[in-house]
């Protein structure tokens, strides 16, 4: 018998801190930048170039977690029948965090990688990312901005009785809403996830979706998928068509046999069924396979390294290894997709166990590796049923839930608001509920915009929360300011986050001098010396970054931020000047030290340097494809090598520094090797 049940889930979790309140009006470094692709095809090039985005507005950064673990408990929504228990985290953006095959013993009962702890790190859009799970991700490439936020999460009843987990939100920056429909019916050997994206505009957006899956690493483990060409991804700049499943002699379809971390985006033949296994020494793993539209495939992997070693145990503990199995709207990872104006798009995935010939699986003949794997997936779920399933499911599509269990954000309320005050149609039906309880103080002021004309003013000393980029919004602030000559502080504020977005510098600039004008707040400070910085007035920036500091020294992320800038613009002395003035709870951070450390190097202080490294600083906040830890260490001993003869660090000396002083273990978060590092810098 089929159920849903609400549950609880324990386990060691760091606290994921609060958001960011500083509007991050810069993009970070983007590792997915392709300069070279010889043979791919214009049609999946011309996608790599389209639909990018200069920053995450609307979204703040969720950056204030640590590594600090104690056991919490997490509400968990469990789907079951008499094959399958697949257990989803509904706080943490709905993801499928475990799915068990119960009639098999262990350890083959587990079909995903379930991470024992919940550490984020920074490898996201907005900094925070889990690893473990089967991860849903929609609207811009990197992974989705709700990954670790709650989703709206209901119940709703199928046709034939069967529970149907339903989880949905509003994504502010395509301005869409996407719903997710899981359901185990009796008997059924698979789970079925059927997503529906809706364009609601009267124009194209870009669009992005990609599930990605967690699944343990082991040198047996092979990743079967129906294709004979990779996309081969390098965390460089180039993107080249190889065959596989030998690249240079080495077979790419185990994980283990890599040194280092790359994407393989499989090219799947037009009318070839898209699916992808990993599959154990034994023939048995998990299988996901999706009706048609899904036709993307990937792995991920982050190599044997010493770099790729030391991430799997920052996002997990000691003995855990992970590769990811994933399934997307394009070809690559590295696209954006237009959807049309009033589009819909639905597709229907099965995740289940499979089990296939071990010796066909893992012989020498791929075609026949993949001809076993294809008829075993074809028995568990005929291609012919899941397009039968994907028209069964459309009956339901639009039932509305029968009962709420969470809540998400209430930005998709406010849009139902906007709309209902402007005479426009829905932006979805009554299958998802934006409910008013869903409203915080975060669309409080916007809710007063709509009603009263004006933005209220709020309390200055409190951060600003609940940015806005809507183009709608957009024009009800201008005529709200231009209409109020006396607009307060708030409302110029966020004009001028909008008139940044909208790409008017200068607009910007007023409403962020005008909003400062009436009342001294960082928040306006900060947006200012952001500014300078990109218009490269780096004394002016300098000052800025300083003043609004000091009128917030507690504030992490400002002081991070004002560190930073001080350093890159060639004022490390100041930044170390500044670091007196900071509480001593701030200098005791990972990444303030991490700064300090940077900057003594500038100035030639190698006890200074030294002393930090002896203590081994822990980076909380670590960004995927930084090497600032190892780049600190390897510096230090080519100024210390270098420094006594005057010698200048040359490739020599570098070459040496790395050979006779290799990083220590928990500074190396290296993706690549060293040649190849240097080739992307």
């Amino acid at each position: 018998m089929s159920e849903l049940r609400i549950e609880n889930w324990r386990m060691p979790a760091a606290d994921l801190g609060p958001e960011n309140p500083l509007p991050p009006l810069q993009a970070a470094r983007e590792l997915h930048v392709v300069k070279e692709a010889p043979g791919v095809p214009d049609e999946i090039l011309h996608n790599i170039a389209y639909g990018h985005l200069p920053n995450i507005l609307p979204y703040t950064m969720q950056d204030g977690y640590s590594r600090a673990r104690k056991p919490r408990t997490f509400r968990v929504a469990v789907l079951e029948n008499e094959l399958l228990r697949a257990t989803f985290l509904l706080e943490r953006g709905g993801r499928l965090w475990s799915l068990v095959h119960k009639p098999i013993a262990t350890p083959h009962r587990e079909l995903l990688e379930v991470n024992p702890v919940f550490q984020p790190a920074n490898l996201a859009i907005r900094n925070a990312w889990f690893s473990g799970g089967v991860e849903w991700n929609i609207g811009s490439i990197g992974h989705c901005p709700f990954t670790c936020s709650p989703l709206f999460a209901a119940r709703v009843e199928g046709p034939d009785d069967t529970p149907i987990l339903r989880m949905y939100e509003w994504e502010r920056i395509r301005q869409v809403p996407f719903q997710i429909d899981a359901y185990l019916p009796d008997g059924s050997p698979v789970l079925f996830v059927r997503v529906r994206i809706t364009n609601p505009h009267d124009q194209e957006t870009p669009m992005y979706w990609w599930s990605n899956i967690a699944v343990p690493e082991t040198p047996s483990t092979r990743v079967v998928v129906p294709a004979e060409s990779v996309y081969r991804f390098d965390y460089v700049s180039k993107l080249r068509v190889l065959p596989i499943p030998e690249i240079e002699g080495v077979d790419v379809t185990y994980a283990t046999n890599l040194d280092r971390s790359v994407d393989f985006f499989y090219h799947v033949p037009a009318g070839q069924r898209p699916w992808i296994t990993a599959l154990d020494g034994e023939g048995r793993g998990l299988a996901q396979v999706s009706t048609d539209l899904l036709k993307g495939r990937k792995l991920f992997v982050w190599g044997m390294g010493a770099g790729g070693r030391n991430w799997q145990e920052f996002l997990s503990q000691p003995g855990r290894a992970y590769i990811e199995i994933q399934a997307g709207l394009a070809r690559t990872q590295l696209e954006h997709l237009p959807m049309p104006a009033h589009a819909e798009w639905s597709w229907l995935e099965a995740y289940g166990p499979l089990e296939a010939d071990p010796t066909a699986v893992h012989g020498e003949n791929w075609e026949q590796a993949r001809g076993a794997v294809a008829d075993a997936l074809e028995n568990l779920i005929p291609r012919a049923s899941l397009d039968v399933e994907l028209e069964r499911s459309e009956r339901f599509a639009d039932t509305p839930p029968v009962e709420l269990l969470q809540r998400g954000s209430g930005w998709g309320a406010l849009e139902r608001i906007r709309r209902q005050a402007a005479g426009e149609r829905p932006f979805c039906s009554e299958s998802l509920i934006f409910d008013d309880q869903s409203l915080t103080k975060e669309q409080s002021p916007w809710i007063d915009l709509l009603r009263d004309g004006a933005m209220p003013a709020g309390d200055p000393s409190a951060a600003p929360c609940g940015y806005m980029i809507q183009a709608e919004w957009y024009t009800l602030l201008e005529n709200a300011v231009t209409t109020d000559g006396g607009a307060s502080w708030s409302a110029w504020l966020h004009l001028g986050l909008m008139r940044y977005y909208a790409g008017d510098r200068d607009g910007a600039r007023e409403a962020w001098e005008r909003s400062w004008k009436a009342a001294e707040t960082p928040w306006a400070l900060r947006n200012l010396a952001a500014l300078a910085q990109e218009e490269e007035r780096l004394d002016e920036a300098a000052k800025l970054y300083v003043t609004a500091h000091r009128l917030r020294p507690a504030l992490l992320p400002l002081a991070v931020e004002c560190g930073r800038f001080l350093i890159e613009a060639n004022h490390p002395q100041k930044w170390l000047e500044l670091l007196e003035e900071l509480p001593q709870s701030l200098r005791d951070v990972g990444r303030i030290r991490l700064l300090e450390g940077q900057a003594a190097l500038e100035v030639g202080d190698l006890k200074r340097v030294k002393q930090i490294l002896d203590q081994r600083p822990v980076v909380a906040d670590m960004r995927e494809g930084e090497v600032s830890l190892s780049d600190l260490w390897f510096g230090y001993h080519e100024h210390r090598l270098g420094a006594p003869d005057g010698a200048s660090v040359d490739d020599a000396l570098r070459a040496r520094v790395r050979r006779e002083f290799p990083a220590p273990k928990e500074f190396d978060f290296r993706m690549m090797n060293d040649e190849m590092t240097e080739h992307n810098e």
